[in-house]
């Protein structure tokens, strides 16, 4: 396919903010789209590889900027200059492009084709000359690119394609060109178990939803992982989950999904990364102590005190998940214990369709419990809600976060926020938020971001609810500080204005509050008072951030 094509279809997508209209105009582009050319559904989200896949594009703003300056023949400082003006290196690259004179003699038509073979080059670069190497990738498809491909190739390589679309978009886009729009919740439990929207695309076009039941979870292949709704009290959760329900601690750690087969053991966050060098103890302790060939386990790791064996915050293990040096120290001092609470495949078999009693009864007899390695996550299953609010109070002494409720009949539905699997916690009001803007500090912060802009989610747009500077610290070796933040945010920069930023929403932060107010000064109508930076969330993906509709209810909660 001609990567013009695809280009005006983005511009298309990126001239209207109505759902429903991008929805149709995807339709109608799929509708044409052949089977060779499938994986053009990565690049409509700005990827150049399915969701399930680790390797990322990550080209810098610096480098992009260095392969403009290469490909127009304009000094760097210009093409920066026009960039802190705009904000939009895309649109930058559109522009000079369009000044050339004249393309490169060898220059050929792109195709998409083109385009994503050129991409998947920049990943493999390693090492000492890698810079170089993939300038000259970048410069190849600049040098070939008319004005508009070279905005969005620009806008692919440093992940910010502006075109307002999400995988659900295209779910719905593949529901309304091959089916009918009560198609998306098939189209769904399909992507969510292969994580693949070329292949999807594939089966939808054979207009059988048939085709849709084959995708089957695979070991090996990271998949997204079933989200729980909340409640405030161990009364409205039996009210919603009926008695008798499985009542579990809500550990405070991070997702840990462990595959395994034969004896190669891999570990998932819930963001899709591989964690497995990060953790080389729980490879150890799955392969010593989970009895089976293959299998897939849902589980929360938690850090605790090697002297006291008291369970610790999150925030006190986060560093490790990021860390990929000097991983045999932190593995002496933040070990973890990992608590399994659920299991999705087994020996070869799928057993998300069984209900969740059966899948439990099978954890507790593949695993060998052994304390601060590896264990099955505490549970009773009740009808008493006496003891429901005892077994609370205990989490709650053990330094855990709650309690989670859980429906014995329920299935395993990877991706989904689901009505069958509640959590409950004091009523302490915490919310996970993005970072999309920031202001430098004065005096002895001189140099340093020292407040951040916080946002929720409405859909595919970013609606900022509030500006913190309290929680973070001076030191680096006191926890979460201003230099180790300023250090994360400066590669997001997508605009500069005296002292502030506008940055790109990727690091997601657990924040507390006082209460929620009414506001006229940002674009949600809210604002937190008195907000809270408590841990940076490197296990979160951005798109499982609170969304406006949630903040709402806490404030109606909040004025009741």
């Amino acid at each position: 396919m001609k990567y013009s094509k695809l280009t005006q279809t983005y511009e298309a997508l990126s001239k209207t903010s109505k759902r429903l209209k991008k929805i149709a105009i995807l339709a109608e582009f799929l509708k044409t789209l052949k089977d060779e050319d499938k994986e053009v559904l990565y690049l409509l989200l700005g990827r150049a590889y399915p969701a399930y896949d680790e390797r990322r594009i990550g080209v810098s703003e610096k480098l992009a900027i260095k392969a403009i300056s290469k490909a127009t023949g304009i000094e760097t400082e210009k093409v920066m200059q026009e960039w802190k003006t705009t904000g939009d290196l895309g649109g930058v690259a559109e522009k000079l492009i369009s000044k050339r004179k004249q393309k490169s003699l060898d220059s050929k038509e792109l195709t998409t084709q083109k385009v994503l073979e050129n991409l998947r080059k920049l990943p493999e670069m390693e090492g000492k000359g890698s810079i170089s190497k993939k300038l000259n990738i970048i410069v190849e498809l600049l040098s070939s690119a008319k004005p508009l491909e070279a905005k969005y190739i620009v806008r692919t390589i440093i992940g910010d394609l502006r075109i307002g679309i999400q995988e659900s978009t295209i779910r719905d886009a593949l529901a309304e060109a091959f089916f009918e729009k009560s198609a998306s919740s098939k189209i769904q439990e399909a992507l969510d178990r292969s994580n693949d929207l070329a292949k999807v695309f594939e089966a939808c076009k054979t207009k059988n939803l048939k085709s849709l039941a084959q995708f089957e979870i695979e070991v090996g292949k990271p998949i997204k992982v079933m989200l729980a709704q909340k409640v405030s009290t161990i009364e409205e959760g039996f009210k919603a989950l009926g008695k008798p329900c499985a009542i579990e601690y809500k550990y405070d750690g991070f997702r840990l999904v462990i595959h395994k087969k034969g004896k190669e053991v891999i570990l998932f966050t819930r963001r899709l990364e591989n964690v497995t060098k990060q953790f080389p103890e729980v490879v150890e302790n799955v392969l010593k102590y989970v009895k089976g060939d293959s299998f897939i386990l849902d589980s929360e790791a938690i850090g605790y005190d090697k002297k006291t064996k008291k369970y610790t915050p999150f925030q006190a293990i986060s560093q490790r998940i990021k860390r990929k040096y000097g991983i045999e120290k932190l593995c002496k001092e933040l070990p973890v214990e990992v608590h399994v609470f659920d299991i999705l495949h087994y020996n070869g078999k799928s057993v998300v369709n069984e209900p969740f009693k059966k899948r439990t009864a099978m954890l507790k007899r593949i695993i060998i419990k052994k304390p601060y390695k590896i264990v099955p996550a505490k549970q009773i299953i009740t009808s008493d809600e006496k003891k429901a609010k005892e077994f609370y109070k205990m989490a709650l002494k053990d330094n855990q976060e709650g309690v989670m409720m859980k429906n014995l009949n329920a299935k395993y539905k990877p991706g989904k926020r689901v009505g069958y699997m509640l959590k409950i916690k004091p009523e302490e009001r915490d919310l996970d938020l993005v970072i999309t803007g920031a202001e430098y500090g004065k005096g002895k912060r001189k140099g340093w971001f020292s407040s951040f802009i916080l946002s929720c989610k409405k859909g595919n747009e970013y609606l900022e609810v509030g500006k913190v500077g309290t929680g973070i610290k001076e030191k680096k070796e006191e926890g979460l500080s201003f230099e180790e933040l300023t250090e994360r945010i400066k590669p997001l920069i997508i605009k500069e204005e005296a002292n502030k930023v506008k940055v790109k929403p990727k690091i997601v932060v657990a924040v507390t509050y006082q209460e929620i107010q009414k506001s006229p000064n940002y674009k949600s109508g809210l604002a937190l008072r008195f907000p809270r930076i408590t841990a940076l969330r490197d296990d979160k993906p951005v798109s499982e951030i609170s969304t406006l509709e949630e903040i709402k209810r806490e404030f109606e909660k909040q004025k009741n």
